[in-house]
């Protein structure tokens, strides 16, 4: 038996208004998601812990099978693991997003986020802002390392774990309320506005009608993660499809092997048959026994506040990586178990995560339901079927 899971991430809505009261999810054309469901048990998973902050940390430790509240130690220490930072026991990760804020003449605090991925920034275009702050910044204490887009990283070494807001929680707000307590951080914050404002690649960047790159935003704050082995937990041999270095630093921490795919970006225009494609090849030409093929799109698109490209990145999820996997694991003549879920919900009017539980599809190709039902948010809900513990999910999966 080989496993699968499609994580459409953030990929859960509410239903809105310019879409006939569907959600995102409802309204997209999703012919595979539609055929599967009526061969497939869906139901709804909580895949967010009562009393934990819903981010995709959290919600991905849970789907792939590791309580967050035993193994969650923050978000940017998973993706400093990504990027090959060497943490000590002593040291504390923050997530530097570059950020877009206002540019009118105020002080730092009363300008707003306008965007917390600054129109998607390419990680080329990021790594020389980051480096142009860095020389300034570090020292002996703060260093600073470069990830993908506009997702980067800062060891703050013998640190502190301070409490902080990640930036998409606070879109179109004033900032102050919002801001590091700690003095040290807050200056480096303020310091990344006034060289970032002004660099070149940030005028060329507002001459292109791009938002400019011209904050750093620390948040995600924790210590070195230790999870356990995924293979010894679960006895199969995994692999992680990602653009995203959080998920990739997961993999990381549980000896699950990151495949590389050119191109896929973390999107809206990632390569997504080149995700299919690493998954089928992992799992029938490489031995491999489960593939976590995970797109960020749909939660992009959620945190951008887009109703119609949120819907088109799930249906390009369907079409392009959906599809194409089923089709060649059927050729095989395989025997194989596929769950599609997001991790938490993204609703497009709030721009943020909630934790509210997301529906999940888990298709047998050996044993096939008979069903009416559709997949969705709505049908999942009136299922009957309910998963109240999050990491139970994966071991659900592997029961056959």
């Amino acid at each position: 038996m080989k496993y699968i899971v499609m994580l459409g991430d953030g990929m859960a809505d509410e239903p809105i208004e310019s879409l006939d009261g569907k959600t995102p999810l409802e309204y997209a054309e999703t012919q595979t998601l539609d055929a599967l469901a009526k061969i497939s048990e869906i139901g709804m998973v909580q895949t967010i812990p009562e009393g934990m902050s819903p981010g995709s940390d959290t919600a991905n430790l849970s789907v792939i099978g590791y309580d967050p509240k035993v193994y969650y130690t923050g978000r940017s220490p998973l993706e400093a693991l990504s990027i090959g930072v060497n943490m000590s026991a002593e040291d504390v990760a923050l997530r530097c997003n570059i950020v877009t804020l206002s540019e009118e003449d105020v002080p730092y605090g009363e300008r707003t986020i306008i965007d917390h991925s600054a129109s998607e920034i390419s990680t080329e275009d990021a790594r020389v802002l980051l480096q142009a702050v860095a020389e300034e910044l570090e020292d002996e204490v703060y260093h600073f390392y470069s990830g993908t887009s506009y997702r980067h990283c800062l060891i703050w070494s013998k640190g502190q774990v301070v409490s902080l807001t990640p930036p998409h929680d606070v879109l179109g707000q004033t900032i102050a309320p919002y801001l590091p307590g700690d003095k040290k951080l807050l200056q480096m914050q303020k310091r990344s506005y006034e060289i970032l404002k002004d660099h070149p690649i940030n005028v060329k960047r507002k001459s292109e009608g791009l938002n400019p790159a011209n904050s750093f935003w620390f948040w995600g704050a924790g210590t070195r993660p230790a999870l356990s082995s995924f293979a010894e937990k679960y006895h199969k041999r995994g692999v992680m499809i990602s653009a995203v270095d959080l998920l990739k630093g997961i993999a990381v921490g549980t000896g699950i092997t990151n495949i590389k795919v050119e191109g896929a970006n973390g999107g809206l225009d990632t390569n997504y048959e080149g995700k299919a494609q690493a998954a089928v090849n992992a799992l029938l030409k490489d031995g491999y026994d489960f593939a976590y093929i995970h797109l960020e799109a749909p939660d992009e698109m959620g945190h951008q506040g887009s109703v119609s490209r949120k819907v088109e990145a799930i249906h390009r999820m369907d079409t392009r990586i959906l599809a194409p996997v089923r089709a060649q694991m059927d050729a095989s003549g395989e025997d194989y178990r596929l769950l599609v879920l997001p991790d938490h919900p993204t609703p497009v009017r709030l721009r943020t995560h909630v934790s509210d539980p997301v529906p999940y599809l888990l298709y047998d190709s050996s044993s096939p339901g008979e069903h009416t039902w559709h997949y969705n948010e709505k049908e999942a809900g009136t299922s009957g079927n309910k998963v109240n513990q999050g990491h139970e999910l994966m071991g659900y999966l592997f029961s056959r």
